[in-house]
């Protein structure tokens, strides 16, 4: 979803001021490096560890992908990137035609922020898509993790993989639903 990044901060700054979007940045930021030490800390075997990534599409192109976010400046995709040149596999973890489904939506929703009927529509269909994208990323998890490996799923907090992954595959949180304050989620937060 990185391309609606400009009418999703327009839309922040609107809302809250530009003063409210920097410390929304600089929250993120002490998150994305809270989590590096968390991950890092686990000391893996990162030749028999496989990454996951919310919105990272199941296409032959995951590494690019990878690239281009990180590029961009995602601090998510830098700690890939970290793993991955440790020896750690990038998966495709969401189906493409789900997330094309989700991003239309979704654009359609931020494009005009008068437009109530868009907003309406992404509002109807976001909780089922979400609950269809995650048994497809337990899906792939369970059809690509090998026995012995390790598998980190990099998820938002909206999502439930955990409830539909198969009972056979042990969980361990890194972090469990954080308690966020209304610096990084001022809409409202999700349980």
């Amino acid at each position: 979803m990185g391309s609606l990044y400009g009418i999703l901060k327009d839309e922040y700054i609107r809302r809250f001021g530009t003063e409210k979007w920097e410390e929304h940045n600089r929250i993120i930021e002490d998150f994305w490096q809270g989590v590096r030490e968390k991950v890092l800390g686990l000391k893996l075997d990162y030749q028999r560890t496989r990454l996951y990534q919310d919105g990272l599409p199941l296409c032959g192109k995951e590494i690019d992908i990878v690239h281009e976010l990180l590029r961009m400046g995602s601090r998510n995709h830098q700690i890939l990137m970290e793993l991955i040149q440790l020896g750690a596999k990038i998966e495709g973890t969401e189906d493409p035609k789900l997330l094309l489904k989700e991003y239309t939506y979704l654009r359609d929703a931020s494009a005009n922020s008068e437009n109530q009927q868009a907003k309406r529509r992404y509002q109807t269909m976001a909780k089922s898509l979400l609950q269809r994208r995650d048994s497809y990323i337990a899906l792939r998890i369970d059809k690509t993790l090998d026995d012995g490996e390790t598998g980190l799923l990099f998820i938002g907090i909206s999502h439930r993989v955990d409830e539909k992954l198969p009972k056979d595959i042990q969980i361990e949180y890194v972090i469990y639903r954080l308690p966020f304050g209304e610096g990084l989620f001022p809409y409202g937060q999700e349980s």
